[in-house]
């Protein structure tokens, strides 16, 4: 009875080595840096790596034409502010002469409405 469990006993750990062993050898092949899983995460890590800092570097430039639209979206808004200001002022000033006859004339004018009619069957020639 002894001898059958050390056989067993023995027939397994040989088991396990063998086991073991084909592990190994596929971890190393995995880890490979040249071929297999290991090159592909090298290059997925590099490529990572790079798209990072083209984020850093968009990011950047957006937030730097983010602040020069803003001024100019502020110099623009000042400009409107003046814009209405002079316009403001403009109704104050009486008007010239001829500006005057010419504002008379346009308020004389009245809107003229033409209604034409569409031609009637009977009216086209006959082919």
């Amino acid at each position: 009875m002894n001898l059958i469990a050390d056989f067993l006993l023995a027939t397994g750990a040989f088991a396990a080595a063998y086991y073991c062993l084909v592990l190994s050898r596929r971890l190393k092949r995995f880890t490979a840096l040249e071929s297999g899983m290991g090159g592909a995460i090298a290059v997925l890590s590099a490529q990572v790596d790079d798209m990072t800092r083209a984020l850093a570097k968009a990011r950047a430039a957006a937030e730097e034409s983010a602040k020069a639209l803003e001024s100019q979206v502020q110099r623009a808004e000042s400009a409107a502010a003046r814009l209405d200001v002079v316009l403001a002022s403009m109704h104050d000033i009486p008007l010239a002469q001829g500006d005057q006859e010419e504002e008379d004339d346009d308020e004389d004018r009245r809107i003229r409405f033409v209604r034409r009619r569409g031609e009637r069957p009977a009216q086209r020639a006959v082919r």
